[in-house]
Formats: structure tokens, sequence, C-alpha cells
């Protein structure tokens, strides 16, 4: 009865073996689990960024070109000019109602526009070829109180030979296109890059 007893013993051992191996890999890959969560929450994202941690602002192309002779219509349907504008530091966005980033940019070239034009700054968006009724209710949903103009057929994206949009060229006191971007403006791209020339 007693080598019966023993056996048993030994076989009940050893089916309790993998359980325990079972569990011990268990607690090791919720401890795994663990550290990857704390890990994803402690470290800092991977991203291009400044010593200060903030992003980097996108850089312009620089330039040394004389302002396109760009002339076109606003929304009261006057004939209105770069021209018009000698002496100011000018940023020309074109931009469409239809274009995502352009629609995200927005808002940050309107507060721009209010803090620095007091300054000899103009901000004038140019429309790449929507109707005046589909620009005119943007202009209002948007709040925008910088010059809008119309561009049906896109000479500003012929002048600046520059397609993509939206994209931004600079223009400064002297009527030379300084710097030029593709793709959406931020609000450190604009300080970092413009500011500077409003100051001098």
């Amino acid at each position: 009865m007693e080598p019966m007893v023993q056996r048993a013993t030994q076989s009940n051992q050893r089916s309790s073996r993998p359980t325990v191996r079972s569990l011990g890999l268990f607690l090791v890959g919720v401890g795994l689990l663990l550290l990857g969560i704390v890990a994803s929450l402690t470290l800092p994202p991977l991203h291009s960024a400044t010593s200060s941690g903030e992003e980097k602002p996108l850089a312009p192309a620089r330039l040394n070109n004389p302002a396109p002779q760009l002339t076109l219509t606003d929304l009261e349907g006057k004939t209105v000019s770069l021209a018009d504008y000698a002496g100011y530091v000018i940023l020309v966005n074109n931009w469409a109602t239809w274009c995502p980033p352009c629609r995200d940019e927005m808002p940050i070239l309107q507060a721009y526009y209010q803090d620095y034009q007091a300054k000899g700054f103009v901000l004038i968006g140019i429309e790449a070829g929507d109707s005046v009724a589909e620009v005119s209710a943007f202009v209002q949903q948007y709040r925008l109180t910088f010059p809008i103009w119309l561009d049906e057929q896109n000479q500003a994206l012929h002048a600046f030979a520059n397609y993509a949009l939206p994209n931004s060229y600079l223009i400064d006191r002297q009527g030379m296109v300084v710097m030029g971007w593709t793709g959406a403006l931020s609000r450190h791209a604009l300080e970092t890059y413009i500011t500077p020339l409003l100051e001098e």
C-alpha cells in the first residue's frame, strides 16, 4: 500500500511542475507588459525637437527673387496688386477651401496677422480657384480679417512656380521674395522667421 501512495505523490508532483512553469511565464509576460506601459508614459516622443523640447519649425527655402507683378481681384471684385503693399513685409499664402492643411493653419495665420499688422505686416491669402460664394463662406466661418484674393486661373501658383497647397512666400520691405514654404505653417515658424524682419 505504501509504494502506491509514494507513486501517486510523485505523479502529482510531476503534473504540478508544468503548472508552476506556466504561471512563472505568465508573470514574466505581465511584468514585461507593465514595463512597456511605464516606458511609453515616461519616455519622450520620438520627433525632431529643439533643446527646449519644442518641435523644430518648418524651415523655409531661402530665396532672393523680385516679387512677381501679380494683380488679382478681392472678394468685393476690386482689382488688387502686390505693388499696393510696397514697403510692407508681406506673407503671401496660397490656399484652397477644400485643402485640409490650409484649414488647419488658418487660425494660426489669423492670430499672427492680428498681433503684427501694426508693425507693417500684411498677410495676403490667395484662394486657388473656388467661387466667390465658397470663399466668402469660408472667410466668415474662420473669421478672417486679412486680405483675401481670388485666383480662378491660378496665376499666383504659376508666378511662384509652386502648385502644392498650402504654400507661402515672404516678401521683404524692399520687394524681394526672401523665403518660401510648402506646407502648413506653425506659430513657431512664423515667430522664428518672420518676426525678426518686422523688428528691423
